[in-house]
This record gives C-alpha cells, structure tokens and sequence, in this order.
C-alpha cells in the first residue's frame, strides 16, 4: 500500500532506547517530522540530536503512557501542529526492567498498566482524527510471546497477547477505511529491556535491523510484522500444544 510509504509526521512512544529509538534513527530524514516521548530524557534527547543531525524536525517530551489525561493532551497537541501520518505505540516494559527511581523489578500491575493501558492510551485518541481524515496509520508493538504462554513470564506474555488482539480486532474492524492498523510481534531485539534478561535468548538481534524490518513491513501495510522467522514459526507451532 503506496500511501504507507513516505509518512511526514511519525511519532513514536518508548522512544528513548531499544526498538523505539532505532525507529526514530531509521524514520530520520530531511523535512520529515518525529515527535518522541520516552522516560529518560538523557537517552531521549540523545535520540532526538542524531534525528536532527540526519535532517528530520524532532520534538520531544517525557510521557508516562499510563496518564490517559496528560497522553490525549500530547496527541491532540501534535496532530495539530502537524497531522500524524503513522503513531507507534512501542512503550513497553517487562519484569526485569528497571525503571530510575523504583524497584528494580516492575510488578504485574505496573506491567499490565504500561504493554495494555499505554497501547489504548495511544492509539484510542488519534483513531477518530485518523479515521476523519480517511488516512493515516497505527502501529501497535506486541511480541511473539503474545503466541504462548510462557511460565517464566506470564504478566509479559498476556499483555503482549492482549494488546495484538486489540491491534488486529481494530484492523479488521477498520479494514474498509483509509487507516491502516499494524501488529509488531518481534523476537529477542537487543535493547535495555533485554540486557535485564539472564537466559539465552535465541535469534537476538540488533535494533536497528529489526527497525528496517518494521520499517518495511509498515512500508507495505502488513497486518502483522513478525519476525525472525523461524522463532516466529516455533512459537505458532508451540502455541498450538
């Protein structure tokens, strides 16, 4: 789908580090606009200075994606000052991440309230502008754990699940609009989130390929953008015992 192609203005949450900010650097191009929130405004703006040097208009505020108020407020604020063509509602933690200034370990409610109520916190306000201009797109960040309850993480791998079915129930109820809706579900990508992870992690790989694999993927309007592969596959496969 053409129209997907070249968006203008892109924004993105979790932007700060991991999938989210080699998203950033691989939408960063001249004339092209990002606005970015993330926690860690050192990271945060460390993303947004290699974005400008590449050319792109780049704003940046911290968000907590759990604070549907202060989340509307943002969105509104930047669809008007320019409207948005793609949102990628990527903030996302899991139990091992450690977040400055709290426990070292996030709680199933904490996890539950950042994967699933800060997805619906960010596609839920901009839906109804998208769906108005018959135009624009969503992409939503689940995981291949959204395929199969895994024992060691089962807060993770529910939220995952539950927010790639809200991602692919919207698509298809939207399917005959101009706004196209979007499921990642990657694998192991190297990130903070990751280097908290004290077990192999097979097929990891590195944030800025599996940014380019998105990136293609939203590129052409997928429905889901899976990868790798053959992890992908497995985790279908196991899904199914």
């Amino acid at each position: 789908m053409q129209r997907f192609a070249d968006p203008s203005h892109i924004l993105i949450t979790g932007a700060s580090s991991g999938i989210g900010a080699a998203l950033a650097l691989a939408y960063a191009s001249t004339g092209r606009s990002l606005s970015l929130s993330g926690r860690n405004a050192d990271r945060l703006n460390g993303v947004a200075t290699q974005c400008r040097a590449a050319g792109a208009l780049c704003t940046t505020d911290l968000m907590d994606v759990t604070d549907n108020d202060a989340m509307a407020d943002w969105l509104a604020a930047a669809d008007a000052r320019q409207p948005l063509d793609l949102v990628v509602a990527n903030a996302g933690i899991s139990a091992g991440t450690i977040k400055l200034g709290n426990a070292p370990d996030a709680s199933d409610a904490e996890l539950f309230a950042t994967n699933v109520d800060g997805v619906v916190n960010t596609v839920e306000p901009v839906l109804p502008a998208m769906l108005a201009r018959e135009q624009g797109q969503i992409a939503i960040m689940a995981s291949l754990a959204s395929f199969r309850a895994f024992p060691t993480a089962p807060a993770y791998c529910a939220s995952k699940a539950a927010v790639r079915f809200y991602g692919e129930g919207l698509r298809r109820a939207h399917r005959k609009t101009g706004v196209g809706i979007s499921v990642i579900s990657p694998g192991f990508v190297r990130s903070p989130m990751t280097d908290a992870n004290d077990f192999h992690m097979p097929l990891l790989m590195d944030a800025d390929r599996a940014a380019r694999i998105i990136q293609r993927g939203l590129a052409s309007g997928r429905a889901r953008i899976a990868f790798p592969l053959p992890l992908y596959l497995a985790v279908r496969a196991m899904g199914l015992s």
